[in-house]
């Protein structure tokens, strides 16, 4: 007897990471690809999309190869925020601005004149600030689809153009709690149909089509459902659901998570909220986060240096560690310095100093949702690359404000994977 299997796709910063997991939500085949890092200039952080088809073309191919029977769905979650323009053909119209290109700041300046305070499309670095700077700096003459990472290689697999989920839209203005496009979007001149058809996270986007079949490796026909952002497919893969659950996600980026009965909203902090079902999601993410720890380490130095560590007494550096000026949550203040000097000699206590920071960013992170409104954190998961640290586990354990616990799955092509198994279930049902 067959048993089924799901794919989940998950785009990050730095690579493609594809995940197979039978009915049961076991991990049955996992394959990565790397990718080079976005080309940054300042506030501008851009990558070539076509980076990310081939690297999940080259995964998906490889796990084809590893699958003990057939997929029968895939689902995909990408960066939040990171923008895409295209034409009719879903060709793009130049690079993508990424996540945390921040060079939109004018552009918010005027969204924060017309949106109300709830919006999730606040922020330089929100989608809907990238399209404006967009419109006011290219020609638009063949635009027809702003989209995000997720929806655009969706519609690479499926030739499905101008559809979107409710948690990557939220950022393009998107309004989660009357599920729509909101009325005060019209006064910026928008392109008419530059905006995407929302589909709740794991509702039917489309099938796989015989070109991207070749291409990928992957079956034809192959039902593909509507993905999510890189946090909430992790969120997703640890098992969380019942309020007061929390999810931090150690990537590139720091992301804090915690399942509330009511949205948060607060975007002078970087606070926002996803849709899950009736639930939601509140949290933030940081520019903190793993990218900082490889513009000084590589992971073969991370491995090496961790034993070193002694995470049970604190080395007394007091480090904000950022990639470069800009944080997002639990302040947001576009032009917040890094703070990661003197630099130790030893760098072993220099590692821990970056990690000790990281650790008080979001400790603070979760005392600033709770101050929100949000629930306190019962317990809190761990996913991303980060995850598997003992010494940074035993720092956060210092640190944090609730015990840790262990997730299900790690990582958020787990997430992507659980969403089509999910998807595909309910059209059995439905």
């Amino acid at each position: 007897m067959l048993n089924s299997m799901f794919i989940g796709i998950d785009m990050g910063t730095s690579g493609c990471r594809a995940i197979a997991v039978d009915d049961r939500g076991r991990e049955m085949a996992r394959r990565s690809v790397p990718l080079p890092p976005p080309d940054r200039r300042g506030d501008r952080v851009e990558q070539d999309p076509g980076l990310w088809w081939k690297a999940l073309c080259e995964a998906t191919r490889a796990i084809m190869g590893e699958l003990p029977d057939p997929p029968r769905a895939l689902a995909i979650d990408g960066t939040s925020g990171t923008l895409v323009v295209a034409d009719a053909r879903g060709e793009p119209l130049g690079p993508a601005l990424m996540y945390n290109d921040a060079r939109a700041r004018a552009q918010a300046e005027r969204i924060s004149g017309i949106a109300p305070r709830e919006s999730g499309a606040h922020g330089a670095t929100s989608s809907l600030a990238k399209l404006l700077w967009w419109l006011e700096h290219r020609e638009a003459g063949s635009l027809c689809h702003a989209l995000h990472q997720a929806d655009w290689l969706a519609a690479r697999l499926t030739g499905r153009w101008g559809l979107s989920d409710e948690n990557n839209a939220l950022k393009m203005g998107y309004d989660p709690v009357s599920r729509s496009w909101p009325d005060w979007l019209a006064a910026l001149g928008l392109p008419d149909d530059v905006l995407p058809e929302v589909k709740v996270p794991g509702d039917t986007f489309g099938r796989l089509t015989r070109e991207a079949a070749a291409l990928s490796g992957l079956p034809a026909g192959l039902a593909v459902f509507a993905g999510t952002t890189d946090s909430v497919a992790g969120f997703l893969a640890t098992g969380a659901a019942e309020p007061g659950e929390a999810v931090t996600s150690l990537g590139s980026t720091l992301v804090l998570k915690i399942v509330s009965p009511t949205p948060v909203f607060a975007p002078e902090y970087g606070v926002y909220s996803h849709r899950l079902g009736d639930r939601w999601l509140a949290g933030g993410a940081s520019n903190s986060g793993g990218a900082v720890l490889l513009q000084y380490f590589s992971p073969a130095e991370l491995a090496s240096l961790t034993p070193a560590l002694d995470p049970d007494h604190p080395t007394g550096l007091d480090f904000y560690p950022l990639p470069a000026s800009g944080e997002r949550f639990p302040v947001c203040d576009p032009r917040l310095p890094p703070r990661m000097a003197p630099r130790p000699d030893d760098d072993a206590r220099f590692l821990q100093g970056l990690l000790e920071g990281i650790g008080a960013i979001e400790a603070a992170g979760y005392r600033r949702l709770m101050e929100l409104g949000a629930p306190a954190p019962a317990d809190i998961r761990t996913v991303g690359g980060g995850a598997g640290n003992p010494a940074w586990r035993r720092i956060r354990e210092r640190l944090l404000p609730a015990p840790l616990r262990d997730a299900v799955h790690s990582e958020a092509a787990c997430g992507a994977a659980i969403l089509a198994r999910r998807g595909f279930m309910a059209t059995r049902t439905g």
